[in-house]
């Protein structure tokens, strides 16, 4: 298979959320536009984001209500004023939170969509665009907005305890509840509608200064989501909707006890009947989207790890067979042009099966630069290990610590092999020389989180796996980075060809 190769070059981790804005959440405004003139400021070639879908409970991204849709949080409400669909008092007459560096997620699902439906109100559904737009994207939009309708209507409970009939999607039932739901169906349609457009308005933008997008697709689907309750028979789920087992992580190094993830495990026997449909259109709608596509938990294509539904950890799974080459190679047939990268960490019993697939695909892997340094010099980590120039190389991703936090209670006898490597002495030059590691090593792409290029401590983390409490709140804030900062960095893209 043709290696589709990134070119060299760099970028940022920043999720949308993250950015600043009046309004409690970051969006695809004005300061969408402003990060994109910045990336070009520091000579960057790349802005990874993270989900973008609707998110629900704990306010996962990897969780959304669909894996199609956007999240509503993120239309911006000030072009909603300049196409006339709100005033800024109504905006500001609004709580959007006290704190500008984190997100409060309670006073935004209390009120983003309170205002959104004051924009619906003023909106003309019977226009060309919107209409043409809703034809366009049915495959999908309708079993969303209808879900989310429905989502709304009960309480916003998990559609296995709606009635029978609506969780079994009976035709009659289904007839009476989008009439009596119609104006709630059609406002998530207008949702998706704004959020498509100042979506494909901020990535013309990134494309024509030169930046090019990455987005994130989570592996596995939320069970409380359109995705499922559409698409049953695609998910190996008991009679009453709910999954027997759920997918997870088996102990390992970064987690004594494994994690459970909560989601349900795909019935790839069924999705091999019609060879991968439902992925396949997915993956279409994704490389419309993004210049380039990261594949989360691309191991659990060669093998998945499952757990029984409910357990509190991974300690009790076990490894099933996943459908291999023949999932990626529909995925390729999808995509067509647009690159993909490969997230392909994971235990190393996996690891024999999950190197020939990437062979075969020629898809880049990932590595992560603090995950590095544990004195084994022969650590697949280490810059000095590699020996392929198609990788994408991270100082840390939103699932680790920033690298302040990860080595800010180490000792230095711990950190020794670290210090001679880099060629520093103290802790407070580990933040630099990694990212300075990053873009000298031979990995076509490397990628900085925010965080790391404003050396920021774990106050700053996006997520931490398996908690649900404090993740996907973090704001940029007030955070900038100074002139000589920039100047550093344009320095380290220019001298290291990025």
């Amino acid at each position: 298979m043709e290696v589709k190769e990134l070119a060299r070059g760099a970028g940022v981790l920043l999720a949308i959320t993250s950015l600043p804005s009046s309004y409690g959440i970051g969006t695809l405004g004005k300061a969408a536009f402003q990060f994109v003139d910045l990336l070009v400021d520091l000579k960057q070639r790349y802005w990874q984001i993270l989900p973008i879908g609707p998110t629900g409970f704990g306010n996962s991204p990897y969780q959304p209500y669909s894996v199609f849709a956007g999240n509503p949080y993120l239309i911006d409400l000030d072009v909603l004023v300049k196409e006339g669909l709100l005033k800024e008092t109504e905006i500001r007459s609004y709580n959007w939170g006290m704190n500008e560096a984190e997100i409060d997620y309670g006073i935004i699902y209390k009120n983003r969509i309170k205002i959104l439906k004051t924009a619906f109100e003023r909106f003309q559904t019977e226009q060309e665009a919107f209409v043409r737009f809703c034809a366009a994207e049915e495959k999908w939009l309708e079993d969303y907005a209808f879900y989310m309708a429905l989502k709304r209507y009960f309480g916003d409970k998990e559609w296995q305890v709606w009635e029978t009939a609506l969780r079994d999607r009976v035709p009659e039932a289904m007839r009476e509840y989008g009439k009596l739901l119609r104006d709630e169906i059609m406002f998530f349609r207008f949702c998706q509608y704004e959020f498509f457009r100042q979506w494909t308005t901020l990535k013309k933008y990134a494309n024509s200064r030169g930046i090019q997008m990455i987005g994130d697709l989570p592996h596995y689907v939320s069970c409380d989501s359109a995705d499922v309750w559409a698409n049953r028979e695609l998910f190996l789920l008991e009679k009453g909707g709910y999954p027997k087992r759920t997918a997870g992580v088996a102990p390992d190094v970064l987690s004594a006890d494994g994690q459970n993830w909560g989601s349900p495990i795909y019935n790839w026997l069924r999705m091999e009947e019609d060879q991968f449909s439902w992925w396949r259109v997915r993956m279409e709608e994704s490389a419309r989207l993004y210049d380039v596509i990261r594949l989360d938990y691309v191991t659990g294509i060669v093998r998945y790890y499952s757990v029984p539904a409910g357990a509190e950890n991974g300690r009790n799974g076990r490894w099933t067979k996943g459908p291999g080459r023949k999932l990626t190679d529909a995925i390729e047939r999808a995509v067509g042009d647009t690159r993909i990268i490969a997230e392909d960490l994971g235990p190393k019993t996996q690891a024999p099966g999950v190197k020939k697939l990437m062979a075969k695909t020629g898809w880049p892997g990932i590595k992560i630069l603090i995950l590095a340094f544990d004195d084994d010099t022969a650590n697949e980590h280490l810059p000095h290990n590699y020996n392929d120039s198609n990788l994408v190389i991270y100082a840390g991703t939103h699932d680790n610590e920033t690298i302040v936090g990860h080595f800010r209670d180490k000792s230095d006898y711990e950190l020794a092999y670290l210090y001679e490597y880099l060629n520093i002495k103290g802790k407070e030059e580990i933040p630099d020389a990694l990212i300075r590691a990053a873009y000298a090593s031979i990995a076509d792409v490397a990628i900085i989180q925010m965080q790391d290029l404003l050396r920021l401590g774990n106050d700053a983390r996006m997520n931490a796996p398996s908690t649900v409490d404090y993740n996907w709140r973090w704001r940029v804030g007030k955070d900038t980075l100074s002139d000589e900062r920039r100047e550093w960095i344009r320095t380290l893209a220019a001298v290291y060809r990025r």
